[in-house]
């Protein structure tokens, strides 16, 4: 049974950062939307699909609870409004043809969780998993000094998703209970801007039914990734759900220059050169240390 849960607990997290990896596709089809727009629906959308699985799985009690609790509520708020500002980020750095830049801030993202743990969590570190975080600022610095320029997106981006995974995992709520707290603090807000809207796509009565099929399929978008996350953090070592993440941004890097055409500058490069630098010294330290305590055990 523990192989099973392994091996159902890897394909999980192959599938979610499958699913994330290949999420700007979704999201060119949907060029002719602004991006505001597009977060508005998935808000809505995935609201609805949440309130659904909370129901199905039974957690209204625990839904009730949060709502009683204003300590865990405020955490919320400020999850929601940080997960918020990285899915617009996102969408709108897609739609600029900066899905490069969305990509570095992907790869940067497991390296800078390393830092908040050691910095809000007490987590002890390794001297190389240091020099990996330090190797990682040392790139952004050096693009800083020599470029000019300071990859904003990447770091929005990467900042953003790691304290909203920080503040998460310090609520400790599940996956599905969380997200429909958040989607529901956010709905009231998308559901004024929806109705203030004067766009050409507001109205879904004029829409084709393929627009209006993506714009619903949103919730989905947004959902199931999460919760296939969910489902392999719970059967499978944290380390090895770090390493299969980097499956998410290699996936948005690769469609970036080769499907999209986008190219990456001097100072993009030299700081993916560092990222890269710092992920190969990160995940060879992560792997021995692995290999150790069981060795040791």
């Amino acid at each position: 049974m523990a192989n099973q849960d392994f091996r159902q607990g890897v394909l999980y997290a192959i599938a979610a950062y499958c699913m994330w990896g290949v999420a700007p596709v979704y999201f060119k089809f949907l060029d002719s939307v602004p991006p505001t727009e597009i977060l508005m629906h998935r808000v809505i959308w995935s609201f609805i699909l949440v309130t659904i699985l909370v129901v199905v799985s039974g957690q209204i009690a625990s839904v009730k609870q949060i709502f009683r609790q204003p300590k865990q509520l405020l955490i919320l708020t400020v999850t929601a409004t940080l997960v918020g500002c990285n899915w617009l980020l996102f969408i709108w750095a897609i739609s600029a043809d900066r899905l490069v830049d969305a990509s570095l801030g992907y790869f940067i993202n497991p390296l800078l969780n390393v830092a908040l743990g050691m910095l809000f969590l007490g987590e002890r570190l390794s001297k190389l998993q240091l020099t990996a975080v330090g190797i990682a600022a040392l790139g952004v610095l050096v693009e800083l000094i020599q470029f000019g320029s300071i990859p904003w997106i990447s770091l929005a981006l990467a900042g953003s998703f790691g304290l909203y995974g920080l503040m998460r995992k310090k609520v400790g709520l599940q996956a599905v209970t969380g997200l429909f707290v958040e989607t529901a603090l956010m709905l009231p807000i998308a559901l004024l801007y929806w109705w203030s809207l004067d766009t050409p796509t507001a109205n879904l009565a004029n829409n084709s039914g393929n627009l209006n099929l993506l714009l619903f399929s949103a919730g989905v978008i947004t959902t199931l990734p999460l919760l296939s996350f969910a489902a392999a953090a719970v059967r499978i070592p944290y380390y090895l759900l770090g390493l299969i993440q980097y499956i998410g941004p290699s996936l948005m890097l690769i469609l970036a220059i080769t499907v999209y055409g986008e190219t990456m500058d001097a100072a993009t490069l030299t700081t993916f050169g560092f990222i890269w630098l710092a992920l190969l010294i990160f995940t060879g330290d992560t792997w021995q240390r692995r290999r150790r305590n069981k060795r040791d055990a």
